[in-house]
């Protein structure tokens, strides 16, 4: 998030003083009246995100703020600094608070309660000591209702807590009256416990125990409430909490150990076993396997060796690396990915939007109904203590406390447990989208593929060994680099082949072996005149013998029918073939092709099984889409599409009725990631296919897509559970209490638990698991 205002305008702001859904629906009524503002208000992050032009201050947002009754701040960093021990967030401070108002307020409340629901524990004036005990209930416990309700009141306007303190003040200073003006104060009264309300002139009622239950069965479901949610923001704490406090610099040639908020772009620092990465950087010194699981949720250490780059906040597993940063402070990945899920977080889904304007206007209406329901039951002969107990039970029970909670504790939690799992929303609206979605166009490379190449087939002539043909090709190979170059270096080196073998093996009769010079007893190791064959290839020479790695028209020498075949057969299905010369001789062909990841054919059945269809959407060649399709699973294949191409291509799967989502990792995915229903981009590719999509995947592993999707359908059931639940309480409830069939304390437990049931619903979202087999 922002201090600062960024070139677009965007300030984040912290809100001080609100308690319910009403009091975030004033405030951004409040700042949406001033000119050329945008404000949308998160009840759950108690923080607004605001979007305005130059005209309008920092300072005049502030001041809309504070005239609707409360107070805002420009919200800290999400990456916070950690070179010190973080103080207790503000949230923290007011969940201790509430708790020791909670623990007191219980404390007294309880005999209240015994005393009134049980008449043979009421001794003789009974009723003074319950008096006693619940004045401190109902004025210091209350206190955060009334102060928010007074503030309401100075402003004009009414809230959740308008509802609260109304109710309670009510049912106290009826007993208060009841017990100096009317019957109730008489020693030796006593009275039961009913459910329902009954008829009577009330003089002789008194409502303390409602009063002290429902202050303190508010204040158990405030503190839990607000528990819950500092719960539901742990996966972007952890985030901020993730980096390294210190780092070990290479300075003038030694080693000095600073706060990071010292180091500086181009520094190289030193990365010891076990230790975090400081910051986003290059190895240049050193080999490792590093634990990215914060950043990917993969278990598995990636190795890393000098020229990877490295995320700050990992872990380096084994193995000293000297790295040099590349980004720090909030230009690193860490708080890219934190600065992504605040912005998730803070925004509406759609289908929050109904429940924010429904509760704009719930808190009036309910006061209306309280006073219909008083003037009903005293016009129709109820008595004043039927009366009241209605219109008590109708404020308190009707505050739409769950109806706020709903969306953003679910949206909170799945955007946080997202993060966790290496999957970034860039809004609420995206878990819409990923419902309806029922196509998943997928780039070929670098998202179903590796994007990388790789040998695939090493075939040698007749006589020839392969060994010694892949390992003299992987000599001169290594002096280029070209990627086909690099793939042949590296399979060398993990087949074991070995240069050292020597030149002519057993049964060798190729030509040119007769006019090589044996009369040299031992041979030359080295690759000597390497030429880079503009165009066509490598060659270089070994042991005073000219190896060329070229393509295959550019070969020297002709090619056997079989040698043909493998050749034709590679270039059918996209792969490229290279073919290795002695001299004029043809001594064998690499094949060398782009690879499937090993998660891509199970990715993909697993998107089948949740009901979606894959296209596979290239710009390769249609042999090569078609071999990788098969590999994969994949029937519908689009192929030798350009940039623009994707674009129509996803625009005709739209025509046709589908709700497409586009992944892809590319410059050249970029527009249809845009165009598409829903982008996801693979976060392992280019900076301008991640600013495109609507989803990051960290991982740019296929199982990732799946789980997106997954996670993100679950989080939009998650809220729509919580509404429904929101919604049909509050329907189910206020005619019974308008009915007289509730009593107000049991009204205020039903309420508390409401909100309660919402978050701890939200909550099961942090126990989403990958559906990686």
């Amino acid at each position: 998030m922002n201090t600062q205002l960024t070139a677009d305008r965007e300030i984040d702001l912290e809100l001080v003083g609100m308690t319910c859904a009403s009091c975030a629906n004033r405030i951004e009524r409040k700042l949406n009246k001033l000119d050329g503002v945008t404000a949308t208000v998160n009840y759950a992050t108690e923080q607004a995100h605001v979007e305005h032009d130059e005209s309008v201050s920092t300072g005049q947002l502030i001041d809309a703020v504070r005239a609707a009754g409360y107070d805002a701040m420009p919200v800290t960093p999400v990456v916070a600094d950690t070179t010190a021990d973080a103080a207790p967030s503000r949230a923290e401070v007011e969940v201790a608070a509430l708790r020791q108002r909670l623990i007191v307020s219980a404390l007294l409340t309880v005999p209240v309660i015994a005393l009134a629901m049980v008449p043979a524990w009421q001794f003789t004036n009974w009723q003074w000591l319950s008096l006693t005990l619940a004045a401190p209930v109902v004025v210091w416990g209350a206190l955060p209702f009334h102060r928010a309700a007074f503030a309401g009141l100075r402003h004009g306007t009414t809230t959740m807590d308008t509802l609260i303190s109304v109710g309670t003040i009510a049912a106290f200073g009826w007993s208060v009256y009841a017990l100096f003006w009317g019957d109730a104060g008489t020693p030796g009264m006593t009275h039961g416990f009913d459910l329902i309300a009954s008829r009577g002139d009330g003089s002789s009622n008194i409502y303390l125990e409602a009063a002290a239950g429902v202050t303190t069965f508010l204040l158990a479901g405030r503190y839990f409430e607000k528990r819950s949610k500092l719960r539901a923001g742990d996966a972007l704490r952890a985030l901020a909490e993730v980096g390294a406090k210190d780092v070990t610099v290479v300075r003038d040639g030694h080693e000095v150990t600073v706060p990071i908020a010292d180091l500086a772009v181009g520094e190289r620092f030193v990365v010891r076993p076990g230790e975090k990465v400081a910051t986003d950087g290059l190895v240049v010194a050193g080999a490792s396997a590093v634990d990215q699981s914060m950043l990917t949720g993969e278990s598995v250490p990636v190795e890393v060796a000098e020229g990877d780059r490295v995320v700050g906040g990992t872990v380096n597993a084994h193995g000293r690396l000297e790295v040099e940063a590349s980004a720090v402070g909030s230009d690193t990945a860490l708080a890219h990915m934190a600065k992504m899920v605040a912005d998730a977080q803070a925004g509406k889904a759609q289908v929050q939007r109904l429940a924010d304007r429904i509760s704009a206007y719930f808190v009036p209406t309910v006061i209306a109904i309280a006073v219909g329901v008083l003037g009903f039951w005293l016009g129709v002969g109820g008595g004043p203590a039927l009366a009241f107990t209605a219109a008590v039970s109708v404020l308190v029970i009707a505050c739409p406390c769950a109806l706020g909670l709903a969306t953003p504790t679910a949206l909170m939690v799945g955007t946080g447990r997202g993060a966790q799992l290496g999957i970034l929303l860039k809004g609420p609206e995206v878990l819409e989208s990923t419902r309806r979605v029922d196509t998943v166009a997928l780039d070929k490379t670098g998202t179903v593929t590796t994007g990388e190449m790789a040998v695939t087939d090493v075939v040698a002539a007749d006589g020839v060994d392969v060994d010694d043909l892949l390992a003299r090709a992987a000599a001169v190979e290594s002096g280029s680099e070209h990627p086909i170059g690099r793939a042949i270096v590296a399979h060398s080196a993990l087949s074991g082949a070995d240069v050292s073998l020597p030149f002519s093996g057993d049964g060798v009769t190729l030509p040119f072996l007769e006019r090589a010079d044996e009369r040299r007893p031992e041979r030359s190791r080295r690759v000597e005149r390497f030429t880079n064959l503009a165009g066509a290839g490598v060659a270089g020479y070994i042991d005073g013998i000219r190896v060329s790695v070229t393509r295959p028209s550019d070969a020297l020498g002709e090619l056997d029918a079989r040698l043909q075949s493998v050749v034709d057969e590679a270039a059918a299905r996209g792969a490229t073939p290279v073919v290795v010369c002695y001299l004029d001789a043809v001594a064998g062909v690499i094949v060398v092709a782009d690879t499937v990841k090993p998660t891509s054919a199970a990715a993909i059945a697993e998107l089948k099984r949740m009901g979606l269809r894959p296209v596979l959407l290239t710009g390769d060649n249609a042999g090569a889409a078609r071999h990788v399709a098969a590999q994969v699973g994949i029937d519908d294949v689009i192929a030798d599409v350009r940039p623009e191409g994707k674009v129509d291509a996803i625009a005709a799967l739209q025509a046709d009725g589908r709700v497409v989502a586009m992944v892809g990792d590319g410059v050249n995915d970029a527009a249809a990631l845009a165009s598409a229903d829903l982008g996801l981009a693979m976060g392992t590719g280019t900076d301008v296919a991640i600013e495109a999509g609507d989803l990051t995947l960290v991982s740019g592993d296929l199982w990732a897509v799946v789980d997106a999707i997954a996670l993100s359908r679950k989080t939009l059931a998650t809220i729509k559970g919580n509404l429904f639940w929101a919604f049909a309480y509050n329907i189910a409830a206020l005619p019974l209490a308008a009915a007289a069939l509730l009593n107000p304390m049991m009204a205020g437990l039903a309420m508390a638990l409401s909100s309660v049931f919402v978050v701890a619903n939200s909550l099961r979202l942090r126990g989403f698991r990958s559906r990686r087999t």
